[in-house]
């Protein structure tokens, strides 16, 4: 088996772009305000903020999102039961883990951190609270060292490939950016046993009806000239910033519910780890599978012009005679740099959905998700779509990215079925109860 091995002017971009998006969120930080809600749901926006403002691919971000709301759950649950101030246990929790990962955008950190603590009293509360938030957020960093994480952010990595040939994953246009974050699928995960604990079966056979439909399906309804505007609206609503999108959910859900700050931070830990660990499983199986994305498929000349590194240009026909490639076929939305099966974010939104429904304590989750809205600036959630149930959010996330002709139906599904098999786990492992750790 062949290994991939990334060209070092590669990472070295990647440092340069991360340096510059780090260097330009330090020189945002003399206008630091404090985001509104309880002192939980300031921190989880201004982690949001941290990690989203570093340039961190979103599975990447979700990590470092992890670690933050874990802390500042650990720091909060026993924080009323040793006299200690639980707002300053969460501040200095929160402020601990962000300032360690992200160093460059310390100057808005510390401006954030003076102005939450001096809106707390100035008592032996709020020093115990201090005292014991520093404590917990070092023991989560300490937990965490060596878990797999790879830095600087938008690093790649090597990983094993598998023979050229129909199927098999190539670099995708227009970009044709190279493999992303591959060593989030060997990360030590938060509660799983294992990255590979719930691997997906294979993808369907190319001589398969399956694997026909699939094609047929995608081609007429993913394509950049599809003229169902509701389909693809849809389509690219989703192509929000996930980390933005849930953690916005989540701090309107709680916010709706009258939950109070053990209860919030326990639903930001939810969302936050829960969804680390199904991006560490989706890309485990990425990874493993090396499925190809559709505009391979499709467009066998797609392949980037004097090769790369992934098979011959131009690309290969899936020997099936019950499909018809199409050269110049070309999704909706920009396709994801990493392989196609089983969808990321099919088994995210799949996850979410059934975090919601745990908190919520009911399947008929009732929520409004923000996204993005074609007709505003780039990377807006001004759009709202409303979703009854956990059941309506899982079928409309397969659906979104059929239309916007990045995933197969079956990849969708399966990505779902593994993000509700990694929810169920870890809800039942790590958070079965209001007041657990």
């Amino acid at each position: 088996m062949r290994i991939y091995r990334p060209p070092t002017a590669i990472a070295a971009a990647a440092v340069a772009i991360a340096l510059a998006v780090l260097a330009g969120a330090q020189v945002r930080a003399a206008h630091a305000v404090l985001p509104p809600g309880n002192t939980v749901a300031q921190w989880d926006k201004i982690a949001e903020d941290t990690v989203v403002g570093s340039g961190a691919f979103q599975n990447e971000g979700l990590q470092y999102m992890a670690y933050t709301t874990n802390a500042m759950y650990r720091s909060i649950t026993p924080g009323r039961r040793l006299g200690q101030s639980p707002d300053a246990a969460v501040i200095e929790s929160a402020y601990t883990v962000l300032s360690h990962y992200f160093p460059a955008q310390q100057a808005n950190l510390d401006a954030l951190h003076a102005e939450a603590l001096a809106a707390l009293p100035d008592d032996q509360t709020k020093t115990v609270g201090m005292r014991y938030g520093r404590m917990v957020a070092l023991d989560v960093i300490s937990e965490r060292a060596g878990d797999g994480l790879v830095t600087p952010i938008g690093s790649t990595s090597s990983f094993p490939t598998l023979t050229p040939g129909p199927g098999v994953w190539r670099l995708t246009p227009a970009a044709f950016a190279a493999p992303q974050t591959p060593w989030i699928g060997q990360m030590e995960p938060f509660i799983l046993t294992s990255a590979n604990q719930f691997l997906p079966p294979p993808p369907p056979s190319l001589a398969s009806t399956t694997w026909a439909n699939a094609f047929a399906e995608i081609k007429q309804d993913g394509s950049s000239t599809n003229p169902n505007t509701t389909e693809t609206n849809v389509a690219k609503f989703w192509t929000a910033n996930v980390i933005r999108q849930y953690n916005q959910l989540a701090r309107d859900v709680a916010a709706a519910q009258g939950s109070d700050l053990a209860q919030t931070a326990r639903l930001m830990a939810m969302v936050n780890v829960v969804g680390a660990d199904a991006q560490i499983a989706v890309m485990n199986a990425k990874y493993h599978y090396l499925f190809w994305r559709p505009v391979t498929a499709i467009d066998p000349t797609s392949v980037k012009a004097g090769g790369d590194g992934f098979g011959p240009t131009p690309g290969f026909n899936d020997g099936n005679a019950a499909t018809a490639e199409q050269a110049g076929w070309r999704p909706l939305i920009a396709t994801p740099n990493h392989p196609e099966y089983p969808a990321a974010h099919g088994s995210l939104t799949s996850a979410e959905a059934a975090v919601f429904s745990r908190f919520l304590g009911t399947n008929d989750i009732d929520v409004t998700i923000h996204g993005f809205d074609p007709a505003g600036a780039a990377g807006n959630l001004n759009a709202t779509r409303h979703f009854s149930t956990a059941a309506d959010l899982r079928a409309e996330i397969v659906n979104a990215r059929v239309w916007g002709g990045v995933h197969y139906r079956f990849s969708g599904e399966a990505g779902a079925a593994l993000g509700a098999q990694v929810a169920n786990y870890d809800l039942a492992h790590a958070f079965a109860g209001n007041g657990d750790k």
